[in-house]
C-alpha cells in the first residue's frame, strides 16, 4: 500500500468515527421494548441461551446484596 491510500484511508476513518459520533443519542428513540431492564434480565436468565445461567446467579446475588443493604440501613435507622 503506498502513502496516498494509507492518508486516504484515514481521511475515511476519521470521517466515519466523526458521522458515528453525531449520531442521535439513544434516548431520544423510543425504546425497543416496553420491559424494564430487570424484566429483560429475568426473561434471559429464564431462557436456553449460553451464558443464561449466569445472569440468573448474578441476580440472585444482586437481590441478596440488596435485602441486605436495605436491612443494614434499618438499623442504622433506630
Amino acid at each position: 500500500m503506498n502513502r496516498s491510500h494509507g492518508a486516504r484511508g484515514t481521511v475515511l476513518l476519521a470521517l466515519v468515527c466523526l458521522a458515528a459520533g453525531c449520531g442521535s443519542h439513544a434516548s431520544e428513540h423510543a425504546p425497543a421494548s416496553r420491559l424494564t431492564e430487570a424484566q429483560r434480565d429475568t426473561a434471559i436468565a429464564r431462557s436456553q441461551i449460553p451464558g443464561a445461567a449466569a445472569v440468573g446467579r448474578a441476580l440472585d446475588l444482586g437481590g441478596r446484596e440488596a435485602k441486605r443493604a436495605a436491612q443494614m440501613d434499618s438499623l442504622q435507622g433506630r
